[in-house]
């Protein structure tokens, strides 16, 4: 009974000591929402009203810092207006008679530009918004703005690894490669007799709750895309690690983040005291595959909403394993 007591303790002392690390980072990064600075409602002027409106529309404004992502991205140095737009698209693609010929400058990947200015031309059918980008003084032009950004990031790091983990493409190419390899190595782990979570696992509910963790942000993350896309786009390029600064469904997002970092760092502390050191690796190694294989498919699934059933079978799944563990 003592000794059972002195575990427990032990356990929320780990706990608390994580929570207290995490929240004393998030002071000191002092991660909040930005939004534009505007004067009084009463002073307004027409451009600062337009500039507003399409703030609210679009997420982004003059003076937003982009990071070009693409192997290139063209620019025309001519305002769109003053000459036809078949001329303007012409010019960059080179087919324009020399005597109409725009000048047009490229940006290079990894390259950061800023928003200087933004123009609607209603005669353009392809689109009607363009923005001028500068890369400084001396390089700058005008684009359409779907084009932009589909060939940019914002200058943030958040915004850069939600581009990395969104990639459909990616997302699919690592499903087929973490299911095979995560079969393959869950295969042998248990012909060896190893520990692995929800299968062979060790005497802690620390590894069993981190994949729940990751399958339930998963499936947050995915709805929040489903349901939600105007706020995550707001996220997306004004991102900040404060859950109280935001919209409840976003801050429930942040908080699982935090909630995957703590229990993270007081899994792999439990798992070097239950496990010898070349154990617990291994035991570590597969637990991130079972983690990367949660990820992979409730972000998927949940996006054709098989996820939500699928959600709540895995949850009776992880806690009666969990439970006949503990029992053991």
């Amino acid at each position: 009974m003592h000794n059972k007591r002195v575990t427990l303790f032990r356990i929320f002392r780990r706990s608390l000591l994580c929570m207290l690390f995490c929240a004393l980072c998030m002071t000191l990064c002092g991660c909040y929402n930005r939004g534009p600075i505007t004067p009084d409602a009463w002073n307004l002027t027409e451009q600062q009203l337009d500039s507003i409106s399409f703030y609210t529309t679009h997420h982004y404004t003059q003076n937003y810092n982009f990071v070009v992502t693409s192997d290139s991205l063209v620019v025309i140095a001519q305002q769109p207006e003053a000459m036809p737009i078949p001329e303007v698209l012409s010019s960059l693609h080179g087919a324009a008679d020399s005597s109409l010929f725009t000048l047009h400058s490229s940006l290079f990947k990894g390259e950061r530009i800023v928003v200087a200015d933004i123009m609607t031309v209603p005669s353009d059918t392809i689109d009607s918004v363009w923005v001028k980008v500068a890369r400084d003084q001396l390089t700058f032009g005008w684009i359409h703005e779907n084009e932009l950004l589909a060939k940019v990031s914002p200058d943030d790091p958040i915004s850069q690894f939600i581009d990395f983990f969104s990639d459909v493409h990616l997302l699919a190419f690592l499903a087929f490669c973490v299911v095979i390899v995560a079969a393959y190595g869950v295969r042998r782990l248990m012909r060896r007799g190893a520990k692995i979570v929800h299968f062979n696992d060790i005497p802690s509910f620390y590894p069993t709750t981190l994949c729940l963790l990751v399958a339930s942000s998963a499936v947050l993350y995915s709805s929040i895309q489903l349901f939600g896309p105007e706020s995550w786009r707001h996220f997306y390029y004004h991102p900040s690690l404060n859950p109280f600064g935001m919209p409840l469904h976003l801050g429930l997002f942040v908080s699982s983040v935090w909630a995957i970092v703590i229990v993270a760092i007081a899994t792999v502390d439990d798992v070097t005291k239950h496990l010898p050191l070349g154990s617990a690796i291994l035991y570590l190694g597969g637990l991130t595959a079972v983690c990367a294989v949660d990820y992979v498919i409730f972000s998927i699934t949940t996006l054709y909403y098989i996820g939500y059933p699928l959600l709540i079978a895995y949850y009776i799944f992880a806690l009666r394993r969990l439970s006949l563990q503990d029992s053991i």
